[in-house]
């Protein structure tokens, strides 16, 4: 990938364009902890990378990540390095499962960059190969599975392609001594093969190690199942892919600035054509309906405020009865500014823009969330006050096509 500036590699801003100078001061204009969850996404993910490369440019290292899928893989190369170590870590990831042409030019005669073919024609051989060679160091082939649909191979063979290359990946750029040493809280979304129940994984209750990270990457039936405690595990995505309520529920409750990385549009224009269709249906199926998750737990947190303003209407005797310190309980008065940031839609045919690995698109991608993420530090809208009885607050961004 090109590189620009200092540092090079994937999305790295220009010299003329430099995050905002104001370090750690904005880390103090926040109230309580921050937090960064991120979606499943594919080649997608690159947006994230440039979201958490804005954010450490501008000082504000997360507290704790929750990720499903490449989220996950994002999330642990974050939360498993040091500080200093964390964007160079991403950058090499991203630069590992690039797509290279190479092969493909030399297997088909082609000239170099499918120099004067259409660009459908090109997205289309880049997707092919993709399907059909993978990415080496993210995840290979499985030349049996293509005859035996059939088969009972079993839940850990039970998919179209290995994922080892993603292990050795992860077991490279991930220090899972410094993850568990809790310098950032992890959590990665899973479900149970079985039983169909979301389950998350998270450092501060347990040690992680990659198995976790493998299992949150495990989409079905491109990827098969981990196995972790006698139990098979898929992608988190399968079912939830925006592991936003994990720190809306999470107890002890804390005030907390939320960065949410959207990969997927909600909102969109109505399909034309079959491939549109397809297209839109992917985007609807894999928002995983934020908006109305988001909505709900505005309820229940404007009811948890309800609920502590009751109190203190009540006399010392009854807040102290055993009956209604269990109701209390309930209640709470923190604050959740939520700011989400939307990945911007892809221009043309996007319909398999998940396994767009080419240099150019990560690149873009990278920038993108780097420039949607600069653009909404500088408005800072976590310096807002919020009504007393809400608690929570939504902040967008407004992201163009790339």
């Amino acid at each position: 990938m090109a590189e620009h500036g200092e540092g090079g590699g994937a999305g790295t801003p220009r010299a003329h364009e430099q995050p905002p100078s104001s370090g750690s001061g904005l880390r103090g204009d926040i109230r309580g902890q921050v937090v960064l969850v991120l979606q499943g996404g594919g080649a997608l993910g690159a947006y994230q990378a440039g979201v958490f490369h804005a954010l450490h440019d501008a000082g504000i290292e997360p507290d704790w990540v929750i990720g499903t899928s490449i989220g996950a893989i994002n999330g642990a190369i974050i939360a498993g390095n040091p500080a200093g170590k964390r964007l160079a870590r991403l950058r090499e990831f991203w630069n590992r499962v690039t797509w290279n042409d190479s092969c493909m030019t030399a297997m088909n005669g082609l000239p170099s960059g499918f120099c004067g073919l259409p660009a459908s024609v090109i997205e289309w051989l880049r997707d092919m190969s993709v399907i059909t060679h993978g990415i080496p160091s993210f995840f290979t082939p499985r030349a049996d599975a293509w005859f035996g649909l059939y088969g009972a191979v079993g839940p850990e063979r039970a998919a179209f392609y290995h994922t080892e290359p993603l292990r050795d990946t992860l077991a490279s750029l991930v220090d899972f001594d410094c993850l568990n040493a809790r310098q950032m809280r992890l959590t990665v979304g899973t479900v149970g093969v079985s039983s169909g129940h979301m389950h998350y994984f998270t450092n501060r209750d347990m040690p992680l190690a990659v198995d976790h990270v493998m299992a949150s990457a495990a989409f079905p039936p491109g990827f098969p199942s981990v196995r972790i405690g006698g139990e098979a595990f898929w992608d988190g995505g399968i079912y939830s892919n925006t592991p936003l309520e994990a720190v809306l529920d999470d107890r002890p409750r804390r005030d907390s600035v939320i960065f949410t990385v959207q990969l997927w549009p909600v909102h969109g224009p109505e399909p034309e054509s079959i491939r549109e269709a397809m297209t839109r249906q992917r985007d609807i199926q894999y928002s995983s309906r934020a908006e109305s998750h988001l909505e709900r737990q505005k309820q229940i947190h404007n009811l948890r405020h309800v609920i502590r303003e009751l109190g203190k209407h009540m006399t010392r005797e009854q807040r102290d009865s055993d009956a209604v310190k269990q109701l209390l309980d309930w209640g709470c008065g923190t604050t959740m500014q939520v700011i989400e940031l939307d990945a911007p839609r892809s221009c043309g045919h996007d319909l398999h823009k998940d396994i767009d690995f080419s240099a150019i698109g990560i690149e873009r991608r990278w920038t993108a969330g780097y420039d949607d993420t600069r653009r909404m530090i500088a408005r800072a809208p976590w310096r807002a006050e919020l009504d007393p009885m809400e608690g929570i607050a939504v902040h967008r961004s407004d992201p163009a096509a790339v």
